[in-house]
């Protein structure tokens, strides 16, 4: 497949108001698209495509709740009024529930699946047919360091749902490669955004939850880093050359590894929940 040319084209991205979304529609805007911000909160994505504008670029904003098909289907027009096409969609939003795994009620998997994985089901369904009828065109999808390996036992419905959200992207590219459209997964490790806004936790949840003993990058690292993917057409993004290595160890010898990070657990339990994180919140927006 040939090198992807971001200019004059126009690209799509849920969750775009802040964090990973909103750096992916300012470089992909500096690459000479232009991007139809959206957002559960619609003055965020506003004032990112006032961002893009202010620098020169051609933006929209419009507020999206990625749990309703006809949101998508408003998101679609505006890109087709405004621009007249749509190349790139990036499915960016997410939302993470915590808790030990016995205290999870249906809830929180039922809004977890619904909002990181669903959403991209019902995405497909509104933009595929615009990208198959031009033959062209290339799908981003947010999943995370945790959909590669299982990090968090704490909270196993953004496990899973970004589990499937690596596994469909993968099966999306054998689908879509041969129709001259391209797939990306971003699978960032530990990025600075607003994540504090998207995590409900249900019981007590650890002090010391497991996660990878990776750098933190900026969410500007990882729009640079989506964005020249989609130049190159290369389906796994990233952010750390650590994962690379821990994949390589995991599929050498999975007992061992998982025995491994069974001896590394730090099991104890706090009384409260840590003060970052916020009950209730419920933002889908960015939580990769």
């Amino acid at each position: 497949m040939d090198s992807f040319d971001f200019a004059g084209t126009v690209a799509v991205i849920t969750g775009g108001g802040s964090g990973i979304g909103r750096a992916a529609a300012l470089s992909f805007a500096g690459r000479g698209a232009r991007v139809v911000v959206s957002d559960l909160v619609g003055r965020r994505a506003e004032a990112v495509a006032a961002e893009v504008r202010s620098a020169g670029g051609q933006a929209a904003g419009i507020a999206v709740d990625v749990t309703r098909g006809e949101d998508f289907a408003a998101l679609r027009d505006t890109a087709l009024r405004e621009f007249g096409r749509v190349d790139v969609v990036m499915n960016n939003a997410g939302v993470l529930a915590m808790g030990a795994p016995e205290s999870l009620p249906d809830e929180a998997w039922e809004k977890v699946l619904d909002v990181n994985l669903l959403s991209i089901a019902r995405s497909n369904r509104v933009f595929l047919p615009l990208l198959l009828k031009q033959g062209s065109g290339h799908v981003v999808n947010t999943a995370s360091a945790s959909g590669l390996l299982a990090y968090g036992f704490d909270r196993l419905p953004y496990v899973a749902s970004k589990h499937a959200v690596v596994g469909m992207s993968e099966a999306l590219a054998l689908y879509l490669g041969p129709r001259g459209i391209g797939v990306t997964c971003v699978c960032p490790s530990g990025v600075m955004t607003n994540i504090s806004e998207q995590i409900t936790v249900y019981g007590q949840a650890s002090s010391s939850p497991r996660a990878p003993a990776h750098g933190i990058v900026s969410a500007e690292k990882v729009g640079e880093l989506t964005a020249e993917a989609v130049t190159q057409r290369r389906f796994l993004v990233l952010t750390v050359p650590a994962i690379q290595a821990e994949l390589v160890e995991r599929a050498a010898d999975l007992d061992a590894y998982l025995n491994a990070r069974i001896a590394e657990q730090d099991t104890r339990i706090v009384e409260q929940t840590p003060p970052a994180f916020h009950r209730g919140a419920h933002h889908p927006e960015d939580a990769a």
